[in-house]
């Protein structure tokens, strides 16, 4: 800004400069003909020449006057070695005489031709005089300018300077929130965005933490049951025992394989959920038959009647991927825990501005006390058949978060088993 303020002042004393300069050649030619025209009553009209000023080589007047009969003999001139042109063009011309340059006004009157001439150094040096007193306060009011600038803007920027140095001062793991207060206005939302990214970056860490927790605590485990599987299949004795021990063996690598994938999944939503992935129009509708069609294959092996009971025209802003697998999740939990030829169905409605989807199935239920605490990662209900990592219901929570929806469990009154509802907001 001080560099500006130096290049404008220095355009804007250059244009005041030579527009006073310009105004002073008006200014001066206006005073010649007021001159001129003033002589016009009073000037001689003999034949000789009058003289009211002493004849000396040194005199120097910046102003020279003749006046000129119509037939050439001039009556009157103001210096005695003027050596003007007898003759001059009426009007304003420019004129070499007594070694110098001098503007020249002419003007006729009845038989008489008055003249009156400048000496354009003279000229130049009061114009020049002129102009510099008209940029002069420039050159006292340019820095007084430049230290309030410099002083405006220090002050406006030092909270900038203190939201730097919070931020030069902190260890890589604070993402606490910067200082809001007393910052401009061109500063603030910048800032506010900034606080958020660090929202967001503590979740990913937070959820990056969690996982990194889950994932050694429940491998643990399974790891070194494959072990111990291992071992037994090496110490086996005979063929039935080695086929026992394999059996065993492979149904782990199972179980292993699907904790991993729950992990990684359960990982990956989270993350979403962190960064904020971009939420886009989604038919809820086909996304359920399309995961119906994928479910059909290990209910048709439990003959497990497997149905879609009602399927309103719905659709709900979020991600495609999370909404399959939260579809995935909860038919699979209802299978799973469903026993031979039972009922799972799935449901889609609009009920006063909201969309419910909701799964129930023909199984054995959930207690009351214990339907909340299904929703925590890696919690199986005591008693329950069938291998599982806990991470189920956990993911569809997760999933149901980053949606703004809620997740419901509860009794199927219709089937006797479980009734699991997840119900998204109506977009604004």
């Amino acid at each position: 800004m001080l560099i500006a303020i130096i290049f404008t002042a220095g355009a804007q004393a250059i244009i005041a400069y030579r527009t006073a300069l310009a105004e002073a050649d008006v200014l001066f030619d206006y005073q010649m003909q007021q001159m001129a025209t003033s002589l016009r009553p009073g000037m001689p009209v003999g034949t000789e020449i009058v003289q009211h000023i002493p004849l000396d080589d040194e005199e120097n007047f910046d102003f020279v006057i003749q006046v000129w009969t119509a037939d050439g003999l001039r009556v009157f001139q103001s210096a005695a070695r003027a050596e003007l042109p007898q003759r001059a063009v009426l009007g304003f011309s420019t004129v070499q005489a007594r070694g110098t340059t001098y503007r020249i006004f002419s003007l006729e009157s009845g038989k008489q031709v008055i003249q009156v001439a400048q000496d354009t150094a003279a000229r130049r040096e009061m114009a020049g005089n002129l102009a510099l007193r008209t940029v002069s306060p420039m050159v006292v009011m340019v820095p007084l300018l430049m230290l309030v600038v410099w002083w405006v803007v220090s002050a406006s920027l030092a909270p900038v300077s203190r939201v730097r140095q919070q931020v030069a001062s902190r260890q890589a793991d604070d993402l606490s929130e910067l200082n809001e207060r007393n910052l401009p206005d061109e500063i603030l939302p910048l800032v506010h965005e900034l606080n958020l990214l660090f929202q967001r970056l503590s979740q990913a860490f937070d959820a990056q933490k969690n996982f990194v927790a889950d994932a050694a605590h429940e491998l643990r485990s399974p790891l070194a049951a494959l072990k111990l599987q291992v071992h037994g299949l090496r110490r086996a004795a005979d063929d039935a025992t080695r086929e026992i021990a394999i059996n065993r063996l492979n149904a782990g690598i199972d179980r292993a394989t699907r904790l991993v994938e729950q992990l990684l999944v359960l990982a990956r939503q989270q993350a979403n959920s962190a960064v904020g992935a971009k939420p886009v129009p989604i038919d809820l509708t086909a996304l359920a038959r399309l995961a119906l069609a994928d479910a059909a294959g290990p209910a048709a092996l439990r003959q497990i009647d497997l149905g879609l009971a009602q399927t309103d025209q719905c659709v709900v802003t979020g991600h495609e991927e999370a909404l399959r697998i939260l579809l995935r999740n909860l038919l699979d939990n209802a299978i799973k825990y469903t026993p031979v030829g039972g009922t799972v169905n799935l449901a889609i409605r609009n009920d006063e501005g909201k969309t419910l989807l909701t799964v129930e199935d023909s199984g054995p239920g959930i207690v009351p006390e214990d339907r909340q605490r299904v929703l925590d990662r890696f919690y199986r209900v005591a008693g329950t058949e069938g291998g599982g990592s806990g991470l189920g219901l956990a993911i569809v929570k997760t999933i149901a978060d980053l949606h703004n929806a809620t997740l419901t469990i509860d009794g199927s009154e219709s089937l006797g088993g479980l009734r699991a509802t997840v119900i998204f907001k109506k977009t604004p």
